[in-house]
Parts: structure tokens; sequence; C-alpha cells
């Protein structure tokens, strides 16, 4: 029997791969009618992109992608806190990648036509419903534009890789509700602008109510840097986010008087905001740890399991992870509802402690413990924080989130090649 996936997002379609890696049928039903690379800059660290790379992506993840040196942190003078590299100069085996999300979802689309044909992902067919069979479960579909019933299909197992507004998630917990808000909003934007420290640089600047991401995801013709950025603000307690849609148009007047003063030696924040070629409104939104992700023939996935804040750069990360560790159960298993239980209880309590350390800031904590020290800035950073107790931190994240150095090297492959 086939294994059916709903979504085919990034870890949808690892998914879809990891199957046909180890020969388990499988077809994945999308709702839109047509995948096209939207989206922003995220990070791929290198527990993750260990497993595209045994999955033989490595070269289109360099055509997409540039492989990430350091990550630095700033105080909001722009002084600089904590540096560490990244990647293979940090000691991993394998690279992390700043990658444009659509670009890594092509990617992923196109490899997968490639190996598996295109009758293996059904666009335009969203999941709305299913049922346990005998055999395994019976799933409805529907045509979400037009509101057309599009028949049903069977399978032995049904995975819900539908996003953080997952449809099959609320049919588990229909009292739910909305995407949990913790009180800040994210103006996004991309902009050609002159590469910064090493060129190959991932750096925050501020603290949680006022924080400046930024990293380069391409390089330009004229030796500068296609520059994703994310400029947070935290909101009074009234602030009505749930009418913001979740692709609005941002306005610089909302933001911007917050970063006027932004200009540091190495970076002009002012400027590369303004030098947007868009900008974009978000909510970070994620969603409440749960207390269950399988149920009989269905599974949770991706975002539909573990929604997080994009802090620590894990949400698709785990998303991989996740579609690695199921497909080593089924082949494990068989698609069997044995498979989904042992999945679930390699990952679910892992991923709930990484949802909860993300809303807790994660690593970039140690922005906020600096500027409680030293709220006018400091001259010597070993003063206000000790070296010790910055590394603590960060490994300390690592471990949480699976990304350990020393471990992940030691430790074999999910799916043996």
């Amino acid at each position: 029997m086939t294994v059916l996936i709903a979504g085919a997002g990034i870890a949808g379609l690892s998914l879809g791969l990891s199957l046909h890696q180890i020969g388990v049928p499988f077809r994945i039903y999308e709702a839109v009618r047509e995948i096209k690379p939207l989206g922003v800059g995220i990070n791929l660290q290198p527990h993750a992109t260990r497993e595209l790379i045994e999955m033989g992506l490595e070269d289109g993840l360099d055509k997409v992608g540039l492989r990430t040196e350091e990550v630095a942190y700033f105080s909001r003078q722009g002084k600089l806190i904590w540096s560490e590299p990244r990647g293979m100069d940090a000691g991993y085996h394998w690279p992390q990648f700043s990658i444009h999300r659509g670009g890594l979802q092509m990617l992923l689309l196109e490899t997968l036509i490639e190996r598996c044909g295109a009758d293996v992902v059904k666009m335009g067919h969203a999941v709305t419903g299913w049922q346990e069979t005998e055999t395994g479960v019976l799933v409805s579909l529907e045509d979400r534009k037009t509101g057309t019933a599009l028949g049903a299909e069977e399978g032995s197992l049904l995975i819900a890789a539908d996003g953080i507004n997952s449809v099959l998630r609320a049919g588990q917990y229909p009292d739910e509700g909305p995407a949990h808000w913790g009180g800040t909003m994210m103006w996004r934007g991309v902009t050609k602008g002159p590469r910064f420290l090493t060129g190959r640089s991932m750096a925050m600047a501020g603290v949680k109510r006022c924080k400046f991401v930024i990293y380069p995801i391409g390089d330009t013709e004229d030796g500068g840097s296609l520059l994703n950025w994310i400029a947070d603000l935290t909101m009074p307690e009234d602030y009505d986010w749930r009418k913001q849609d979740w692709n609005r148009p941002g306005k610089l007047e909302d933001f911007l008087p917050a970063f006027e003063d932004w200009t540091f030696d190495w970076l002009d924040v002012p400027q590369i905001i303004r030098d947007a070629e868009a900008i974009y409104e978000f909510p970070m939104v994620d969603r409440n740890p749960l207390p269950q992700w399988s149920f009989g023939p269905l599974t949770l996935l991706g975002d539909a399991a573990h929604a997080m804040y994009p802090i620590g750069s894990n949400g698709a990360s785990q998303g991989i992870i996740d579609a690695r560790i199921l497909a080593r159960e089924i082949k494990a298993h068989g698609a069997t509802q044995a498979a989904l239980k042992s999945y679930e209880e390699a990952r679910r309590e892992t991923v709930n402690a990484l949802v909860l350390r993300n809303r807790g800031d994660g690593p970039d904590k140690v922005l906020d413990i600096v500027e409680a020290r030293a709220p006018d800035g400091f001259d010597d950073i070993e003063t206000v924080m000790p070296l010790s107790e910055r590394q603590e931190l960060a490994s300390g994240y690592k471990k949480i989130a699976g990304m350990d150095i020393a471990a992940l090297n030691a430790r074999g492959p999910l799916l043996e090649p």
C-alpha cells in the first residue's frame, strides 16, 4: 500500500525523497495548483544538510544557497557580543546553508519529479479528512479554490505535512484555535547590498523587543550580496495581529523609526531596510506542544506537528529530520501504525522541548542577558558576560536541537545510503 502525504512543503517533499530512497511507494497531495518559489530566507543547520546531502542534493544546495561561515551577535549599539564559526568551519562534517525557502522547496520538488515522475505529486488536491479502514486509511480530497470534491484515495498511512495551519491537526485538536502569538511582529525583506563581516555571516543585533537579523542568500554581479533580513518589534498586548495577512506588504513607517540610528561600522541597518526590493509583515507565531502526534494510521510531520519561532534556525531543519526518522521507522516496521508510534517516540518530546526553548529566545537570549547587565553598552564584553558563559549558552542550545558537533559527527546515518 501507498503512504499518503498531505502537503508538498519542505517536510513533505523530504519525506517523499526519503521513501523513494528506501523503495516505499507514496503520493503527495498539495492544495495549491502550482508551487511557486515563495517565502524568504532560512538557514539549514548541519544536522539537516547532512540528510539532504545523503539524499544526493549537495550540488543543488550549492546552486540555490550559500554556505554559512559564521554567526555573530551584537548589542543594540553594534558591539560584538559573541561570534562562532558555523558549518564545516566549526568542525562539522557538513555545511550550514543560508538559502531562500522557495529555492529549497523547488529543488526538492524538481528532484522528486526527476526521480519519481510527475504523478507522485497531485497538485490542486487538498486533503480535507480521513477515516481508518481495515487496510489503512481513506482520505477525502477537494479543490480548495472551487470547493469541488475530488473523490477519495486509499493508502496504508496518512502523513499530515500540511503546515502551521494544518487541517489534519485541527481535526484531532478542534479546540486548539489559532496559532500562538508571543507579541512580536516581523518585517522581512531582501536587499541587494554590500558584503558585511566575512561575506558569509549571519548576524543578530539588538534585544528581543527590537532585533535585526541579516544574512546573505546569494551573491550579486557587482561583488555584493543578496541580503535576507528580519526586523522584530514587540507590540502592545492589544495589537490585533490576527487581522494581519500572512503575506501582507509592510510599511516602513511602522518599524523603520526603531532602527533609524542603527548605523554601525559593519552595517548600515536603515539603508539596508530602505533599499529592500519588497517588505512583508508577519506575526511571529508557533503552536503549543502536543501530547500526541499519531492517531491510528495518521501522524503529524514538520510544522503541522511542531511549528516553532524562527529562532535558532531550526524550523525547516527539524522538519527534514522528522522526514528522515519517519522513513527510517517505516523501513524498520513497514508502512504500519507501529512505525508511526516509533517515530513519535523518537521525536515528539525532543522537538516539544525545542519549541519551548525557542519561545525563551533560544541562543538569541544572549542579547537580552547583555542588555540587562549593560544597558548603556560596554567596552569589554568579558566584564559583562564571560566567554565561558557565552559558550555554555550556545552549546546548550545545540544539544537540545540535535546539532552538537561531536555527537552529530560520531553517529551513523539515519538512513543507510
